[in-house]
């Protein structure tokens, strides 16, 4: 069976019409999860035998150091250092509502996002006395 010519520019329209509509409304789902989050920095420092993180927005903690043996991960929220099984319920309307885990590696350091960021998992080197700024979207200068 052939398709008539209109016919099949008619479905060609409705086709590319759909594709257009489906893609615009993931994109407006995506724009707007990413729209919720709010703003944290948070500049990390890897030391001889402990990393060191300062805040400098969107948190409770200024300042936070800690020994953390490699590839053993640390939960970090918006109050400080915290355990996954145990993290505050409590949101305070003023900071950043973030949840991460941060792990030393031979390497380096891998981030693992779990709430608040728009990242899953930022790894990168960090030489001693190395830093790093990190944010709600990745890292930054």
């Amino acid at each position: 069976m052939r398709i008539q010519p209109k016919f099949k520019s008619i479905y060609t329209k409705s086709l590319i019409a759909s594709f257009l509509f489906t893609l615009g409304f993931s994109s407006n789902a995506q724009d707007q999860s990413l729209s919720d989050l709010k703003d944290f920095k948070i500049t990390i420092e890897k030391t001889d035998n402990e990393l060191k993180m300062k805040s400098s927005e969107g948190s409770a903690w200024i300042d936070l150091s800690f020994n953390l043996a490699n590839n053993k991960p640390q939960a970090i929220d918006e109050y400080g250092m915290t355990q996954l099984e145990k993290v505050s319920t409590y949101k305070d309307p003023k900071l950043a509502d973030y949840l991460f885990t941060i792990t030393r590696t031979k390497d380096g350091i891998t981030l693992t996002g779990i709430e608040g960021t728009a990242w899953k998992e930022l790894s990168f080197p960090l030489t001693k006395n190395g830093k790093q700024v990190i944010d709600q979207f990745g890292m930054r200068d």
